[in-house]
């Protein structure tokens, strides 16, 4: 298929797995950088466990900021009711509310475009980003990243009744991703890399305005990860995800490059856990097939 090239560069870089969709698992973390970032923030909070690092810098004493995309669920959303953190639900929401409990600290969500979640991170303006974040390596360039505690799958979603029956046919059609995303990265490289060509992929802001242009007949296709395509398909009958993984990544969060002793200080919280079951029951919690 046309992504089995694109998915050979991707797993050569991916960290260690931990299952999403039913469960998750310790995996090795990406080193961070030795030499920390200028002194932007203060000196953060300390842990409730033995085993995370004492202290390491945040953006502001006592409390952990997150940047993330709250336009991808089930790992980030906008909601009310009972059970939402700061008006968002989620996945990753439901992961850092735990990493700050652990560490301490009070969290602070900040939502924004996904390349203003990763700029965030980079610019010191936000301790980490959480929102559905892939490796890469050009991403670890200016970041470093966790370990991984989930597996995105990216599938197809297209109209009922499309000409496009399976994933070798999207060749030559107009495909709708988010901006920013992998997703947009690997449909626009060049044929001879997987890709379908820069010409044949339009980038949105998130996928809810991928989709509508897929429905607006703007675009053939939309490519977006399996979480947030099923909610995207129950929400929008006349549409379906084709049979098949587009492609498969690893979900970790990402602090600037070179603090290293924040990020081990997430690593260790995030890794007691996945140990303890607690990735696991969050992701259960949202993705129950």
């Amino acid at each position: 298929m046309k992504k089995i090239l694109a998915f050979a560069m991707a797993a050569a870089m991916a960290l260690s797995l931990a299952a999403c969709g039913g469960g998750s698992g310790a995996a090795s973390s990406k080193p961070a950088a030795s030499n920390p970032p200028a002194a932007s923030g203060s000196q953060g909070g300390s842990s409730a466990d033995a085993s995370t690092p004492a202290s390491f810098t945040t953006v502001e004493p006592g409390k952990l900021h997150m940047s993330t995309n709250a336009q991808f669920p089930p790992y980030e959303m906008v909601a009310d009711g009972e059970g939402v953190y700061q008006g968002f639900e989620g996945i990753d929401i439901e992961i850092a509310v735990a990493l700050a409990d652990k560490l301490g600290l009070e969290l602070v969500i900040e939502d924004m475009d996904f390349d203003s979640a990763l700029m965030a991170v980079q610019e010191n303006r936000s301790d980490m980003v959480l929102a559905g974040l892939t490796y890469r390596e050009d991403r670890d360039q200016v970041m470093d990243f966790s370990t991984s505690y989930a597996t995105g799958v990216q599938v197809v979603i297209v109209p009922d009744g499309s000409d496009i029956t399976d994933l070798d046919a999207l060749e030559g059609k107009m495909i709708g991703t988010q901006r920013g995303t992998t997703g947009y990265i690997y449909a626009s490289d060049t044929p001879e890399n997987g890709g379908y060509g820069e010409d044949h992929v339009l980038a949105y802001d998130n996928g809810t305005l991928a989709v509508q242009a897929m429905l607006g007949g703007q675009i053939d296709a939309v490519i977006i990860d399996n979480g947030p395509a099923q909610e995207y398909v129950k929400a929008n009958p006349g549409t379906h995800i084709l049979d098949g993984e587009w492609v498969v990544e690893d979900y970790c969060l990402a602090v600037d490059e070179g603090n290293a002793d924040l990020l081990n200080a997430l690593n260790s919280a995030l890794e007691e856990l996945i140990a303890d079951g607690t990735v696991k029951t969050i992701i259960d919690k949202y993705i129950t097939d």
